[in-house]
């Protein structure tokens, strides 16, 4: 149930409800909750609080299992989209387990963090023979913060937050493997602090053109970070750079794809090497916090007295980038001797 319909409901409860009870008329709500404020949810609750008063049923609730019990496909269809968003995800847990969502918290479990820890080394150079890409988060000078409306909103914050460059190397599912989707292994993190965009530019398109080589980078377009993604897509091909304007819409989807490739191991950091990026990295991984809203949305961020959520939005970007990627095949034949 969205917001929309939660306001047509409650619209309902109050013009035409006494009219309905006067004629002892039934009323049915049907849908899934998104959190523990939706009007469904508390229409739920009434109910079942009347039925433990007087035995009568009146709130009936099926899962994804018991559909599936009745339609296999159905059940087939879940399992996939268990395996590529994880059973905790937000998505996954109210519209096939219809668990409404508390307001938020910490954005990432422990267990979580565990998912993201990668053993690899951290490299300063692609290797031959392998795929890139990346995800820029341009530093704005301050924090923006989203309300629920999307309305971009300043929010000073200790320090100053940074540039960052996330580097992944794409690394391709099998053939035939549940989830099509490549793990994203991040091998280096380049960061810069209080550098113009402008002085910036001419290295970001040396690292992300020719050092990296990347097949994809996803950029935040965000006010001063337009114009810098403009220039990138001209120096690196318009298809190469996913420019991505930043509201509450936009910011909940690289959320939502975040969390699904932590949960689905499809994201992992290169192993500890005692740098301050290794360290700034895990610091907001472990502070970062997720508020969900009444419309099916959430914010991720790192509380301002706490720091930047710079590190942790190049890393959302990145996932981003890499969505869709697939294998590169060698095409060619064998030419004739005469």
């Amino acid at each position: 149930m969205d917001e929309a319909q939660d306001v047509a409901i409650e619209k309902f409860d109050r013009e035409f409800r006494p009219m309905a009870a006067t004629a002892n008329a039934t009323t049915v709500y049907y849908g899934t909750a998104w959190d523990d404020t939706t009007l469904l949810e508390r229409a739920k609750q009434a109910n079942l609080e009347a039925e433990r008063r007087d035995g009568e049923r009146r709130h009936f609730e099926y899962d994804w299992e018991t559909v599936a019990r009745h339609i296999p496909k159905y059940g087939a269809y879940v399992e996939a989209e268990r395996e590529r968003l994880g059973e905790t995800h937000p998505l996954f847990q109210t519209q096939y387990c219809l668990r409404p969502l508390g307001g938020g918290g910490r954005l990432f479990s422990a267990t979580q963090r565990a998912q993201l820890a990668g053993a690899h080394e951290r490299i300063a150079q692609p290797r031959a023979g392998e795929a890139y890409v990346a995800g820029l988060d341009l530093a704005g000078g301050e924090d923006i913060d989203l309300d629920d409306e999307g309305t971009a909103r300043r929010a000073p914050t200790p320090g100053r937050d940074a540039t960052v460059l996330t580097i992944g190397r794409l690394v391709h599912a099998e053939a035939g493997a549940f989830v099509a989707e490549p793990r994203v292994e991040i091998v280096e993190h380049v960061a810069w602090t209080g550098e113009p965009h402008e002085a910036l530019l001419p290295r970001l398109i040396d690292l992300l053109r020719d050092v990296w080589r990347v097949q994809r980078v996803a950029v935040d377009a965000t006010g001063l970070g337009e114009t810098a993604a403009r220039l990138l897509r001209t120096a690196l091909g318009v298809t190469r750079v996913d420019d991505v304007k930043f509201t509450a819409q936009s910011k909940s989807k690289l959320g939502f794809g975040l969390l699904a490739a932590v949960n689905g191991g499809r994201l992992k950091a290169y192993r500890g090497d005692g740098s301050p990026e290794h360290r700034e990295f895990w610091r907001q991984a472990e502070l970062a916090r997720v508020a969900y809203r009444a419309n099916r949305t959430m914010n991720f961020f790192v509380d301002p007295a706490d720091g930047h959520d710079d590190y942790l939005t190049s890393a959302a970007l990145l996932v981003r980038a890499a969505a869709g990627q697939t294998r590169r095949v060698a095409r060619g034949g064998v030419r004739s001797q005469e």
